[in-house]
């Protein structure tokens, strides 16, 4: 799927630690704008040369998605492939993680204070010249959602929506709307018993995930790079 680069606004905040390969050194990152990419800065130390770069845990990653919307049902487990929205830079602008590099992860059921809901877990970046690196990182748990009825008219929640297989055949059951994109489900998934068991209501409660607000990841153990 085509992955297009839409620069979020507002600001992000990076408090956070880099670890060159010979040393740990306290970083101060500057707030972000879309005009301006994220850097990690040390005040009063000159920047390591070196070109191995530990980002250590608890910094946030900004993402992007080429729909607006990524619908699915509570339970069901789909493969996404989100985008790093902005440059992320060490003090002297070297290119750490640069922007459009594609994040390749799954959204997964989890359940916060008793509310299910749904979570991107990341599992690899993939650099454009086609380099793959692990990554540990996940967004916070996503519980928003709608009810979708039999026989009702489409949801504008499916306008420029991207939606688990999960939600994609009980919504097009329901509602007769045959026109949605499909995410990739996980293999093993089973969609089909899924779907038949929701079918034996008259409405079905999907989660509604707002890409570019929702899905930033923070990593949580460090993640080693090189300068670009």
């Amino acid at each position: 799927m085509n992955r297009l680069l839409n620069w979020k606004s507002g600001t992000t905040a990076f408090m956070a630690m880099v670890m060159s390969t010979s040393a740990i050194v306290p970083l101060f990152a500057p707030v972000a704008t879309a005009q301006q990419p994220a850097i990690f800065t040390r005040p009063n130390q000159p920047i390591s040369q070196s070109r191995t770069v530990s980002i250590p845990p608890g910094v946030t990653i900004p993402v992007t998605f080429d729909k607006d919307r990524i619908v699915v049902t509570p339970d069901e487990t789909t493969s996404v492939t989100l985008e790093v929205a902005q440059n992320v830079v060490d003090g002297n602008r070297n290119v750490l993680i640069p922007a459009g590099t594609k994040i390749e992860g799954q959204l997964q059921p989890r359940t916060i204070n008793g509310v299910k809901g749904s979570q991107f877990v990341a599992e690899e970046l993939v650099f454009s010249d086609g380099r793959r690196q692990p990554i540990d990182a996940n967004s916070r748990v996503v519980t928003r959602k709608e009810t979708i009825k039999k026989g009702a008219k489409t949801s504008t929640v499916l306008t420029d929506a991207a939606l688990g297989a999960g939600a994609a055949t009980v919504i097009s059951l329901l509602t007769g709307n045959k026109k949605v994109e499909v995410l990739e489900p996980v293999a093993g998934g089973a969609v089909g018993a899924l779907a038949s068991t929701l079918l034996r209501r008259r409405e079905v409660e999907v989660v509604v995930i707002n890409p570019q607000q929702d899905l930033d990841v923070t990593l949580n153990s460090n993640l080693v790079v090189s300068r670009f």
